[in-house]
């Protein structure tokens, strides 16, 4: 789950964003990998949400300062500076564990750029926090916030089923991907953000997944998979993992499309279903 934030919607609080979160991961038993954004988070308040988290035992992980885009306006010496700026927004947790998501999941527009900074990790004993599930779950819920902005009383069941079938769609997608390039079966990551959507959902999302046959496990054993290990060189860096590596094998073009995921992508099916 990436970018923790005390700011959730207008008619959701952090605090009851951790609760509704906290409760749901709790109840399965499981532990998750938490990417914390400093700028989100970086004052007492936010110590106070993370706190709540590392309590549960949930894995605390750097997600940079200022979720910079690591393409042509950022320089390496920009994004590096950014990437050590966070260290101390999380370094005072019991939980704090060295893996790095890249914003965007954007690795570097030239491989001078994407090698300085994989080794920089390096340095300092991290390990990237890859997904393998990409999807746009932050932009249903935007259209969401939109709605009820402008109708208060606007039903969110719509958006919480076009949810669950957008991260199906996407898991089914990768998940095959996975399995035609490498020839195996992969521990997965799905990425989903600390939005108001996902604290109302949540739940409704793993009976999902798990009445499609998948099967929830923590953070900490899926990124124990040896496909993790994986560096990709191709450029842009950065996408999904398995996307990267689709690319990088080079017999996987036509189903692959850049970015992986985006807005751009969803926009026309939920203007056509009104969402």
């Amino acid at each position: 789950m990436d970018d923790p934030s005390l700011t959730v919607s207008a008619r959701m609080d952090w605090q009851e964003a951790n609760r509704r979160l906290l409760d749901t991961f709790e109840q399965r038993k499981l532990k998750i990998a938490l990417f914390v954004c400093g700028m989100r988070v970086d004052q007492p308040e936010g110590r106070k949400l993370l706190g709540a988290w590392d309590e549960a035992g949930h894995l605390i992980c750097n997600h940079s300062y200022s979720h910079l885009m690591y393409m042509q306006r950022t320089s390496y010496d920009e994004f590096a500076a950014d990437f050590l700026r966070n260290e101390p927004v999380i370094a005072p947790f019991r939980q704090r564990t060295r893996l790095f998501r890249y914003p965007f999941l954007k690795e570097g527009d030239t491989a001078e750029k994407r090698d300085r900074f994989r080794a920089l990790l390096k340095d300092h004993g991290y390990r990237v926090g890859h997904v393998t599930i990409d999807g746009s779950d932050w932009y249903v819920d935007q259209r969401m916030d939109q709605r009820l902005k402008r109708d208060p009383a606007a039903k969110v069941e719509p958006y919480r089923d076009y949810l669950i079938a957008h991260l199906l769609d996407r898991a089914a997608f990768y998940r095959q991907l996975s399995l035609d390039v490498l020839g195996h079966e992969i521990r997965h990551t799905l990425l989903v953000h600390y939005h108001e959507i996902t604290a109302l959902f949540l739940p409704d999302v793993i009976q999902a997944f798990e009445r499609a046959g998948w099967e929830w496990i923590d953070a900490s054993r899926a990124f124990a998979d040896p496909v993790f290990q994986a560096e990709p060189k191709t450029l842009p860096a950065g996408e999904s993992l398995v996307w990267a590596l689709a690319a990088e094998n080079g017999r996987f073009k036509d189903r692959l499309r850049w970015p992986g995921e985006d807005d751009t992508y969803e926009k026309p099916k939920m203007d056509a279903l009104g969402l």
